[in-house]
């Protein structure tokens, strides 16, 4: 658990630096894009300013995953920015900031629910090897980038593939 205690931080308006490092094993371990992932790193500053606490830093996560295009390695170390606010009520936040904020009525909150949360939506999509990744050959298979096939791939619209005898 990493708790912030709310109320300490809100009345004496310290800040409170959190470098540590998780295992997030229980949240990715069940999935298939990642091959392999290492600890978070995490480096966040928690500061009590105007009855609120706002924690801000970043996250490090080291990852290896499968090129979308052409299945290879990928090594990646995703540094996620990281900014979250907490309050003891609506009314002590900024018109600017009520969407973004939590309201919360305990002194601890735990912040590793907000972390993972931060993680899996900074996950890539399709993760690639590269812009110019060339991926792998729809008819033999053949990974394109390390070498070059004879196989002929022609896409035909369905709906116009009549009038290909057309013209013949």
């Amino acid at each position: 658990m990493m708790l912030l205690h709310l109320k300490d931080l809100i009345a004496k308006e310290k800040s409170v630096q959190i470098k540590e490092s998780l295992d997030l094993s229980g949240l990715l371990q069940d999935r298939e894009d990642l091959r392999s992932f290492g600890m978070l790193k995490t480096d966040l500053e928690a500061r009590g300013e105007s009855g609120m606490v706002v924690v801000s830093g970043e996250l490090a996560l080291d990852l290896e995953m499968a090129c979308s295009r052409c299945l290879d390695p990928v090594r990646e170390t995703l540094v996620i920015p990281f900014r979250e606010l907490f309050a003891g009520s609506a009314e002590l936040l900024p018109e600017s900031e009520l969407e973004d904020a939590h309201v919360v009525t305990e002194d601890k909150v735990d912040l590793i629910p907000y972390l993972e949360e931060a993680v899996v939506l900074a996950l890539p999509y399709a993760p690639l090897c590269g812009e110019e990744c060339r991926g792998l050959c729809p008819v033999c298979g053949s990974n394109r980038n390390t070498e070059p096939c004879q196989c002929k791939v022609e896409r035909i619209d369905p709906r116009l593939a009549g009038l290909a005898d057309f013209f013949k």
